[in-house]
């Protein structure tokens, strides 16, 4: 197994698994569709966003993939850099899951994020995904709050 950071040329591949992620997380069917406004807007991070998104490459195939979304905020006492990132979209296929794939992938993203100079790392776990990230560190803070727009 081996991880690959993606890029332009990978967009059909990155929307198409994005996708069935989609799928999956939401317990959506083949057939149901997606908006206008998701996929534009999705495309766009991909290729304008400021991220990393890997895949986990198995041979040629995509077992999984990750992203890190990077936001720039005042830098704090805490956070001397201001440079802070937003853990998405883990996901492991299901016939490569429990083979260590999900923590291949966030430990890639986690080294990215420390040579960009990224102080926090946060995310939104699933149940499943909870075990993962207590395993690599990751606390549940009880700090965060958030407006709904």
């Amino acid at each position: 197994m081996t991880i690959k950071k993606t890029g332009a040329n990978d967009i059909e591949m990155l929307m198409q698994i994005r996708l069935e992620m989609l799928r999956v997380v939401n317990n959506l069917k083949d057939g149901d569709s997606f908006s206008d406004q998701l996929l534009e807007c999705s495309l766009e991070y991909f290729l304008k966003g400021e991220q990393t998104t890997v895949f986990a490459m198995d041979g040629d195939k995509i077992a999984g993939c990750a992203s890190l979304s990077y936001i720039n905020v005042m830098p704090t006492f805490d956070h001397p850099t201001g440079k802070r990132a937003h853990l998405m979209n883990v996901y492991t296929r299901t016939q490569f899951r429990r083979r260590g794939v999900g923590k291949m992938m966030v430990e890639f993203l986690i080294e990215e994020a420390k040579s960009r100079g990224v102080t926090e790392i946060s995310l939104d776990a699933t149940q499943m995904g909870h075990p993962l990230y207590k395993s690599l560190g990751f606390n549940d803070n009880g700090e965060g709050m958030n407006l709904i727009l």
